[in-house]
């Protein structure tokens, strides 16, 4: 137990925001289909050729929003903030369309940002998705935020298109890794305590049940494209895993002694904390993902150390601001907690931003050039780009 300290009624204030995390509102009745599916017949082997994306908020696009983090709170953010209109203006909906009331499809979303896959790029992933949500409905499948199951969306593009590649991120939500964050958060900024013994007992009892809906989430792809006349060698799926947006503590630029991570950095953490997330809970979902893409013979994509040195509060980033301006090869590359509540929605909280988007597109399509069935890590490249990433084998 770490000794008491004084909080005050304003740190309070702030972080009850924190309780937010990994929610949205309610989106009304949306298009079957984000990002173009046409209605014309096709299917495999004719028609235009597709790569989809299914899953949660981390393939969504949640937080593409955003490049980097300022902590300037008007304007244009110094450049931060992609939804800004005028004066004081903003429209999320320039980034994620039709989906900003929920689903947070953004503009650069991972398949998006993958570059040319496919003749159509299509977005079915939700932010705050479950698996059941993925699962069709004639099979235990769940309608979220006013759509259809997504394994039920896929197949009316696999009926419309020649789909080439499915990449699916899915288990964080049922494993609870928002609240996680917001847990952790608290004894950060009000229990004075450390969060990753009882939060990764709860991992420990929750997860082979998550890994059975993800093995699940992939025999209902599977499903949907035998169903539409597919063979599973005529296009590959990609499970991949998830980054991790906090750094080990110390590689964080602010000290754990007084309040900046919060007040200024917007990582409420402590050291033991970020080692425990950065290097056991992280590697651990991956590995286990890993271990359910051997199991349904799929490619894996593991992104655990896609955002080294690029997390929120990393000493080899900066912060936006006027001598740093917004760019990939200097910001960090995840949302930060704006506890301030000053800007946008704290569902963006602790994932890719725009930056890190476009790398994890990358990621997706360094993946395809390479064989179906093999498995790989994606990295960054020290002061590089998304043009800086690169594959090694999956460990």
């Amino acid at each position: 137990m770490i000794g008491m300290r004084s909080h005050s009624m304003d740190r309070a204030r702030r972080v009850r925001r924190l309780a937010g995390i990994g929610t949205a509102a309610v989106l009304g009745a949306g298009a079957l289909v984000a990002g173009g599916a046409g209605t014309a017949v096709a299917g495999p082997g004719s028609g235009p050729t597709a790569v989809v994306s299914l899953g949660d908020s981390y393939i969504s696009g949640e937080a593409g929003r955003w490049k980097g983090n300022s902590l300037t709170n008007t304007g244009n953010r110094t450049g931060s903030d992609r939804a800004w209109v005028s004066g004081s203006s903003y429209d999320p909906g320039k980034v994620y369309g039709a989906t900003a009331g929920g689903c947070h499809r953004s503009d650069s979303a991972e398949v998006k940002s993958a570059g040319p896959l496919a003749d159509v790029a299509i977005n079915l992933a939700c932010s705050g998705a479950v698996a059941q949500n993925v699962f069709r409905a004639s099979n235990g499948g769940v309608a979220f935020k006013g759509e259809a199951p997504q394994a039920d969306q896929l197949a009316a593009v696999a009926a419309s298109h020649d789909v080439k590649v499915i990449a699916l991120s899915i288990g964080g939500n049922d494993l609870g890794f928002a609240d996680i964050i917001k847990e952790c958060a608290y004894d950060f900024v009000l229990w004075n305590s450390y969060c990753y013994d009882d939060q990764q007992a709860g991992v420990d009892q929750k997860i082979d049940g998550v890994m059975a809906g993800v093995g699940k989430s992939v025999d209902e792809v599977r499903a949907v494209m035998r169903g539409a006349g597919y063979a599973d060698s005529s296009y590959r799926i990609v499970l991949q895993s998830y980054p991790s947006p906090i750094p080990r503590g110390a590689e964080n630029r602010y000290t754990q002694s007084d309040w900046s991570r919060l007040n200024t950095g917007g990582c409420p953490f402590w050291n033991r904390d970020s080692d425990w997330a950065r290097d056991s809970l992280v590697p651990q979902i991956a590995g286990r993902l890993k271990a359910v893409a051997a199991a349904k013979g799929v490619q894996f994509l593991d992104l655990k150390d896609m955002m080294q040195g690029r997390e929120v509060c990393a000493k080899a980033s900066k912060q936006v601001t006027t001598a740093a301006p917004a760019s990939a090869k200097t910001s960090e590359w995840a949302r930060w907690i704006d506890s301030s509540e000053t800007q946008g929605l704290v569902q963006e909280s602790m994932h890719p931003n725009y930056f890190g988007q476009l790398a994890a597109g990358r990621c997706l399509a360094l993946a395809v050039a390479q064989p179906a069935g093999s498995g790989f890590g994606c990295k960054n490249t020290a002061g590089a780009d998304q043009n800086g990433m690169y594959l090694t084998p999956a460990p």
